[in-house]
């Protein structure tokens, strides 16, 4: 065969996904990040991204942060504007999933490419640093006088702090229907609103606050882990009689329509990926724990994860 017609047979194996990865050009990926910049999904993205880059399965990766309703604005536009594209990727998880239960969007996650969960992290509920409260027993004493002058500030409606505190006011005998939760588009607004005063309390990944908790500028009263989680000296909500333990985790998504073949090369660079220097650092940086699930297993664990957080919020009297 001459050399030409050998490439060109090459070229056209590759274009159709089925040469191993280490056969075919590194990829320019497209990351959607359906948060705006400074919060955990951004986070996550762009710490992905690199590592994609540093295990040279990507030469490029371009991020595109679409803030609102929980992921539903970015989901919208990553379905609708990514059909077929091997080469796309969403960041999602545990949030999205509570915002399409609560907010009813016009699409559906189950129309893009379940690839990979990533990463758990609890939530931690912190004060701004002159707050009148101490301790979230103060919290609960306000919550129970008056439900409506506790402002919870965190991500959208749906999320993994707001239906935390709708559990902790229906445990401690409030209607969770009269918490006046404050939803922010992101990570960035959210921890503005906390450092400036304007909510009571604020919850998110204890990765979001960190700075701020070690500087002194936030003040933690809780997390919403089992058990105290490793080198933080925050409480749990358990151990403060108030029975509320849940997790956040997060993953990634693939175009909706790309083949098996090319849903198959995207986990392995995923996969990758999450074996560099790069993620490893980023884990210990951000205080992620290590979850990691692809194929059939994550896609049963995400339609469990529905049918749990559907019963929890429901149960919550959020929907």
């Amino acid at each position: 065969m001459r050399r030409d017609e050998f490439l060109k047979g090459v070229a056209a194996l590759a274009a159709a996904g089925a040469l191993p990865l280490s056969a075919r050009a590194a990829a320019n990926l497209k990351m959607m990040i359906p948060a705006n910049p400074g919060g955990g999904w951004d986070t996550t993205g762009r710490a992905l991204g690199k590592a994609l880059q540093d295990a040279k399965v990507a030469d490029s990766v371009t991020f595109d942060n679409k803030g609102g309703a929980a992921g539903a604005l970015g989901l919208a536009q990553f379905v609708n504007g990514s059909k077929g594209d091997p080469n796309a990727l969403m960041v999602m998880g545990a949030v999205m999933l509570g915002g399409i239960i609560t907010g009813k969007p016009p699409v559906s996650l189950s129309q893009a490419t379940p690839i990979a969960r990533l990463t758990s992290e609890y939530n931690v509920y912190v004060l701004p640093a002159n707050s009148p409260f101490k301790t979230m027993a103060d919290v609960v004493a306000q919550l129970k006088k008056d439900p409506g002058s506790v402002k919870w500030g965190g991500g959208s409606r749906g999320s993994t702090e707001h239906i935390a505190a709708a559990m902790l006011a229906r445990e401690v005998g409030v209607d969770p229907a009269k918490i006046n939760y404050v939803a922010f588009r992101g990570g960035g607004e959210a921890t503005a609103a906390i450092l400036g005063g304007n909510v009571t309390v604020g919850g998110s990944g204890y990765s979001e606050f960190a700075e701020y908790i070690k500087a002194g500028k936030m003040r933690p009263i809780a997390v919403t882990s089992p058990e105290r989680l490793k080198g933080i000296n925050v409480p749990t909500l358990k151990e403060q009689g108030i029975n509320v333990v849940l997790g956040n985790w997060r993953g990634v998504y693939g175009a909706p329509g790309i083949t098996a073949q090319q849903r198959a090369a995207l986990t392995d660079m995923v996969l990758k990926a999450l074996k560099t220097k790069a993620w490893e650092e980023a884990l210990e940086k951000n205080d992620w724990t290590p979850a990691v699930m692809t194929g059939p297993a994550f896609d049963q664990f995400v339609d469990n994860e529905f049918a749990m957080l559907r019963a929890t919020m429901v149960k919550a009297g959020m929907v």
